[in-house]
């Protein structure tokens, strides 16, 4: 038996999850949020029950020694080296890395090197590994990419239309996020219905305040909607998702703005936030659209269009499609937007669902579409932690 530390560092956010493996028990998990400030919180599950207290965190070194601090306090662990290893939550490994990687010196200065791609995120990243690293010398690392299930994309993809020089000095190229999710709903999928990942072709819906589409056959990725950044796809939270490149300069010349000021507009005051003028969380828009709200309603009606949109475009380059999924937390927990997904696949694609029994799932594995449905649509619970762990005992060799 192994204990193993799944993590994900933000730039102001620790989020935690203690396994025994190989039986996958959840030992403990908890979040520490706004690192840096002084009402930080600390958040840890002991005994099935969250316990939180809010304090001054200075940086993820403290996180991490006060979450360290606190399993074995709350005697969830006796001695720290009883932790084996930590996997770690990396955004971005460039087309260095189409798998996890165990940490060497070489692996972590790439966190470092690989920055520009991924600026808000990498640094975070590497903090984060650096202050397990020292809390735990004892301890293994893995790093386990984001981008990683997406690589095997072909060049027709992959590729932008733009001169090709840039790809070939810059690396600029479609690269997709979300990988561990997307890689385990759509082998959730598989086993679910009875069948391998390589017997399958699956459309997985990352639908959550950030959100990706992935179109994969037999188990391999050939195509997702975020693309050199998490910012293109589908209209998000408060992400715009694809626009026309030229009205970001034509934006910027009415009102003053500067380009950094409107890519941080894109990013984080449009998509729903944008539209519904109510709010970037998926749940208050669902409130402000049950009150009749027109903006709300206009939002969710985008919303849905450009989901579908996605699922037809990966229809046709699939050539048949076994199942969708839905998963994050639109995806796992709003029955209507799933709903109007589907209603506008229906005539298009045959798609049928069980319209009583989808408005009952929120965040449990069901099967919801009708036996008449040309494609199976099933709501699966995303579980990133997980595939970091499994990885990490993986490449290990850990059981």
């Amino acid at each position: 038996m192994s204990k193993v530390m799944a993590v994900n560092a933000g730039s102001s956010s620790l989020k935690f999850k203690l396994f025994q493996m190989p039986e996958e028990k959840v030992l403990t998990d908890g979040v520490v949020e706004r690192i840096g400030m002084d009402d930080a919180i600390f958040t840890i599950r002991v005994n099935g029950e969250k316990i939180s207290h809010v304090e001054p965190i200075k940086d993820h070194q403290q996180a991490v020694d006060m979450l360290l601090k606190a399993l074995v306090d709350y005697k969830i662990v006796e001695r720290l080296d009883e932790i084996d290893a930590v996997g770690h939550r990396v955004l971005h490994g460039g087309e260095k890395y189409s798998d996890s990687a165990v940490v060497t010196p070489e692996v972590a200065q790439d966190i470092l090197d690989m920055k520009d791609l991924g600026p808000l995120h990498m640094p975070a990243n590497y903090i984060g590994y650096k202050a397990f690293a020292n809390a735990l010398p004892n301890a293994k690392h893995v790093t386990v990419y984001d981008t990683a299930f997406h690589l095997t994309m072909k060049p027709e993809t992959f590729l932008y239309p733009i001169p090709l020089e840039y790809y070939e000095k810059y690396k600029a190229r479609k690269y997709g996020f979300h990988g561990t999710s997307h890689k385990y709903v759509s082998e959730c999928f598989a086993q679910l219905e009875g069948k391998k990942p390589e017997e399958v072709n699956v459309i997985t819906c990352h639908l959550g305040n950030g959100a990706s589409l992935a179109a994969v056959q037999g188990g391999k990725c050939i195509n997702t909607s975020m693309g050199f950044t998490p910012l293109a796809g589908i209209m998000m939270g408060a992400r715009s998702g694809d626009i026309d490149p030229s009205l970001v300069e034509y934006l910027m010349e009415k009102t003053g703005l500067s380009g950094k000021e409107m890519i941080n507009i894109l990013n984080k005051k449009s998509g729903l936030l944008g539209i519904s003028g109510v709010s970037s969380d998926a749940r208050d828009v669902d409130k402000a659209f049950n009150e009749g709200n027109p903006r709300a309603i206009l939002a969710r009606k985008m919303y849905a269009q450009r989901v579908a949109g996605y699922i037809g475009s990966y229809f046709v380059q699939l050539g048949h499609v076994d199942g969708i999924v839905f998963t994050a937390g639109l995806g796992e927990n709003d029955p209507a937007v799933r709903s109007e997904i589907c209603a506008l696949l229906t005539e298009a694609l045959g798609v049928h669902i069980d319209e009583e029994l989808n408005k009952t799932i929120r965040g449990k594995t069901c099967k919801i579409s009708t036996p008449e449905s040309k494609i199976a649509v099933w709501v699966i619970p995303t579980n990133e932690e997980l595939v970091i762990a499994r990885d990490t005992c993986r490449l290990l060799g850990l059981h």
